[in-house]
């Protein structure tokens, strides 16, 4: 089983990073393994919605000049994920926000089922806005959302006064816990033949008549 957790701030070994670290170091003492991956400083193009990755590109964008692509090959050996941000302006970074429109988009049914969780930072205020901002996309490909013992956040403004944010710190392994027990019950139930639920044909209906 694998996690991958992306760091969408610019700084790779900041605040977002010292909270997304704490997650993966629960994780591996689960069992589970871990791996960061950095985006926060790439430079991802906007979905224009010309749909080539659903009519030709096989769930691959049609771009190949930002790594959206490769990180999307990396995924398809994923059993879950956890996006990490900080907080700019009570939202998620624009960074993260631009490559998970591609990411979810092209990937379509790829996501589907894996669980998810969202792990923000911030000096003060904002988190929860930008918590809920992110955990809208895992409803949008029937994924189960990952929770802890309290809103998935840190506080502080450096990697040592997050480290001093004990009940943030807290929720982060509480989170890596609940991650690991989450994808070894689908485990068992695979083992015991429980399948994912057959999807029915998508059906799309307009407010205009």
């Amino acid at each position: 089983m694998k996690v991958l957790l992306f760091n969408g701030s610019t700084n790779e070994k900041g605040c977002t990073y010292t909270a997304l670290k704490e997650v993966a170091d629960a994780l591996e003492k689960e069992g589970v393994d871990a791996e960061i991956v950095h985006i926060g400083r790439e430079r991802f193009y906007t979905c224009t919605g010309c749909d080539y990755c659903h009519d030709k590109g096989h769930g691959r964008c049609v771009f190949t000049d930002d790594p959206v692509n490769d990180l999307l090959a990396k995924a398809e050996e994923a059993d879950a994920y956890v996006f990490g941000s900080p907080v700019h302006f009570a939202a998620a970074s624009g960074a993260i926000t631009t490559f998970l429109s591609r990411f979810f988009y092209a990937g379509g049914k790829m996501h589907c089922y894996k669980p998810g969780a969202v792990v923000l930072s911030c000096r003060r205020g904002g988190a929860t806005a930008a918590w809920e901002q992110l955990n809208k996309y895992f409803g949008i490909r029937s994924m189960p959302i990952v929770s802890s013992q309290y809103w998935n956040m840190v506080h502080g403004n450096t990697p040592d006064e997050v480290r001093q944010d004990l009940e943030g710190m807290q929720i982060m392994r509480t989170l890596g816990r609940n991650m690991a027990w989450m994808l070894k019950c689908i485990e068992a139930g695979k083992a015991a033949g429980v399948s994912v639920p057959v999807a029915e044909a998508p059906v799309q209906t307009n407010f205009i008549r």
